[in-house]
Order: C-alpha cells, then sequence, then structure tokens
C-alpha cells in the first residue's frame, strides 16, 4: 500500500504545449505545469513518442510543493500506524514482562497465576477489547472494565485508577 501511494505521489508532467493557465476543467489536487519545451511546441514538434522523448519526458518529472508535503503527511503516518498496533504475547515472553514489574508473588498471587489469568482473559493480547451489556468495555491483557476503573470517556464513571482505558 505504501509503495503505491510513493508511486502516486510522484507527479507526471503532462507533454501538453506550453500555454496561460486556465480555470476550465476539473479541479486537481496537485498542478505541477507542462514539462515540453516552448521550442520544440513552436516549431511544430511532433507530440509522438519516440525513444528520445520518453526519455526527455521521464527527466522532465518533478515534485511540487503540494505533493512534498502530501508526501511528508503520509510518511509521518505510516511511522505512527506500527506503534499503535496491538502486540500479542507469547506465554513466556508476557511471563517475563510481568517477572521484570515485580508480580511474581504480589499480594500472594504467583506469577503462573497472573499468566493463567492473561490467557483466559484475553489469550496474550493487549488490544483485547470486549464490551459488556451496560455499554463498558473490559480492556487489555487483564480486561479491566471501564465501568469503573478506566476511563472511556463515559460520564459519571469512578476512573479509580486515573486512567484512560486505551
Amino acid at each position: 500500500m505504501i509503495s503505491a501511494l510513493w508511486g502516486a505521489l510522484l507527479i507526471r508532467v503532462h507533454s501538453s504545449p506550453v500555454s496561460s493557465p486556465s480555470v476550465s476543467g476539473p479541479p486537481r489536487l496537485v498542478s505541477c505545469g507542462s514539462s515540453q519545451s516552448s521550442a520544440l511546441s513552436q516549431s511544430g514538434g511532433s507530440t509522438s513518442t519516440t525513444g528520445t522523448e520518453a526519455r526527455s519526458r521521464a527527466l522532465g518529472r518533478r515534485w511540487c510543493p503540494a505533493a512534498i508535503m502530501l508526501l511528508a503527511l503520509v510518511s509521518l503516518l505510516s511511522c505512527l500506524l506500527p506503534s499503535s498496533e496491538a502486540k500479542v504475547y507469547s506465554r513466556c515472553e508476557l511471563a517475563r514482562v510481568l517477572q521484570d514489574f515485580g508480580l511474581d508473588g504480589y499480594r500472594g498471587y504467583s506469577l503462573a497465576d497472573w499468566v493463567c489469568l492473561a490467557y483466559f482473559t484475553s489469550g496474550f493480547n493487549a488490544a483485547a477489547l470486549d464490551y459488556e451489556a451496560d455499554g463498558s468495555t473490559n480492556n487489555g491483557i487483564f480486561q479491566i472494565n471501564s465501568r469503573r476503573w478506566c476511563s472511556n470517556l463515559t460520564p459519571n464513571v469512578p476512573n479509580v485508577c486515573r486512567m484512560y482505558c486505551s
């Protein structure tokens, strides 16, 4: 998908003769103008595509300021998307993370208890989301409920943990 966007952003310059700007026709998102030399169009040059003309048109491609801005925006968004993807942990990987956070033996629960809870509530999926009949949601690996513990922007929720569910 990203390669298709890159290709779409490279603006091919049309081979029509240079003329004064016109307002007629449909509006374009990005317009860079013409690349055919005025000498060729004034001398009555042919518009057929020979090998030399095809090479000169390929060299005549250029980037428009609007295309550069669009490319920068698409690049920024493509960098941010992978970071928002949820992680599905393996059993051992989650056990290591929980141990690093000191949950082994926390309030009398072993690491095996925490891993078992995570497996049966979410399947080790950090983005697990379950909707309840009352409109609340259960979120994340441990399926923390939004009715009391976190906020999903629902009014009149206690939000005991003082954090967003997402």
